[in-house]
């Protein structure tokens, strides 16, 4: 609960660098939030970016933050919303009232309202819609019909299109008579009757262009027309490949239903390439903010699994126990193997990974790439081996163990390269995120062949 005391503490104003919240900043916004001064900490965060005041309740704790947000939630800005992550946002609007979010909802983009409706209960979405005036409504409730990943839910309804035998004054004209344009655009599109996309007018070219000419004349030739059921990965790679900044979305009739811009793609990149750094990690969809039981929780199954392939690397350890008594040497050279096994892997299977992620790889190239990383496994696997191979013969006095130990390197990074290309391929074709689970099966695999492949060879050139 908040303190409120008889006098204000603290004189002059919160400073702060541009663009980021500094800690003499934090350490002063905690102390107003702990002593509930309201209108001071709606004057230190009104010239703030809206980035930065999302930057501000992120970085707060659980606690400060339920503080900030019974203080200042009806006055925060709508955009703030949209800057913030998925999970403090969920986590924020539980905090704010029915009226704020209607607001709220009314002052976003149609694909940010989208995005924060998203977070809300089935019952209050509802009431939230209900309260919304009709046009506004209809539009977020059309995209909330598509798959939440799909190019629909990702389209935003504010867009300018006008008829192709339009004259570039009669669209001017429109533009600047209109009150519904108060949106930015770079792009006009053009439709046709049936309301189906069959052009684009860059904004620039309009605007260097006389007003008797028709804007059929100035289409471009980069009109790429996205199906609202497309994934927003595929819809991410469409605008890398294309060197889009907006793009039609059109439903299975061919009829526009709104338009994605580039800084929409741009969060999509970001949000897809860190949830693949996480899953390649095994952790999943955790975020920093996380309680500590929710933490340990998400990294659990992974552990665990993690666990069963130690004790089956260990079960094949077992099996060479009598050579393992016989030569102490093997005990101290095995991590040598298994361990540039794992690395070599885990390099084949991150550039694998975002290889794939960018379409890279494809069908059309599998066997290529496959030879590609056998050809790279072989030639570290020959370097490391005369490496390592000398390192053994001259620590122990035994050439012998340093052929051993130079056999055993070459099989195992050569397997390791194929098994960090070939289990993420196959994750692949079977439909299953390559992300996944793909670093547990390449570490178990190089694990496994690495201990097999030198306590075999010392067992049979060695000990016999």
């Amino acid at each position: 609960m908040a303190l409120t005391p008889k006098s204000d503490p603290f004189e002059g104003e919160l400073q702060h660098i541009e663009g980021a919240i500094n800690p003499s900043f934090m350490l002063e916004m905690r102390q107003l939030i702990n002593f509930g001064y309201r209108s001071r900490i709606l004057n230190a965060i009104k010239n703030l970016h809206e980035a930065d005041v999302a930057e501000l309740i992120t970085v707060l704790s659980h606690e400060h933050r339920s503080i900030f947000m019974g203080l200042v939630g009806p006055k925060l800005p709508a955009a703030v919303f949209v800057e913030l992550d998925d999970h403090i946002r969920r986590e924020i609007v539980e905090h704010v009232d029915i009226n704020k979010l209607v607001m709220t909802v009314q002052e976003l983009d149609s694909d940010d309202a989208v995005f924060l409706l998203e977070d809300l209960a089935v019952a209050e979405q509802k009431e939230v819609l209900e309260k919304i005036p009709a046009l506004n409504r209809a539009s977020i409730e059309r995209a909330l019909e598509f798959p939440e990943q799909s190019a629909g839910r990702l389209a935003q309804a504010e867009f300018v299109a006008v008829p192709p035998y339009w004259t570039v004054g009669q669209t001017i004209d429109h533009l600047r008579s209109s009150h519904e344009f108060i949106f930015d655009f770079h792009d006009i599109l053009l439709v046709d009757p049936r309301n189906s996309p069959t052009g684009i007018v860059h904004l620039s070219k309009l605007l260097r262009s006389e007003r008797n000419i028709q804007m059929e004349s100035l289409t471009e030739d980069d009109l790429t027309v996205i199906d609202a059921s497309t994934d927003r990965k595929d819809v991410a790679r469409l605008f890398e490949r294309y060197h889009l900044f907006s793009a039609p979305v059109a439903d299975s009739k061919g009829w526009l239903v709104g338009v994605i811009t580039a800084d929409d793609v741009f969060d999509v990149i970001n949000e897809e390439a860190g949830e693949d750094i996480l899953l390649l990690g095994g952790i999943g969809d955790e975020k920093i903010t996380d309680t500590v039981i929710q933490a340990a929780s998400s990294r659990f199954s992974w552990l665990l699994l993690n666990l069963f392939t130690a004790i089956l690397a260990s079960l094949v350890i077992g099996l060479f126990d009598a050579s393992l008594d016989q030569m102490v040497a093997l005990a101290i050279l095995m991590p040598i193997v298994t361990s540039m096994g794992g690395n070599a892997g885990t390099q084949t299977l991150t550039i694998t990974i975002r290889s794939l992620s960018t379409l890279e790889i494809s069908r059309l190239n599998y066997f290529r790439t496959i030879f590609h990383e056998l050809g790279i496994g072989i030639i570290n696997g020959i370097l490391f081996a005369a490496i390592t191979g000398l390192v053994g013969a001259f620590w122990f006095s035994n050439s012998s163990l340093g052929w051993v130990l130079a056999l055993a390197m070459i099989l195992n990074l050569v397997v390791a390269s194929l098994a960090g290309i070939l289990i993420p391929l196959g994750l692949d074709r079977a439909g299953i995120d390559p992300a996944i689970a793909s670093s547990v099966f390449v570490t178990t695999v190089t694990d496994v062949v690495g201990f097999l492949a030198f306590l075999g060879f010392a067992t049979l050139f060695l000990l016999n």
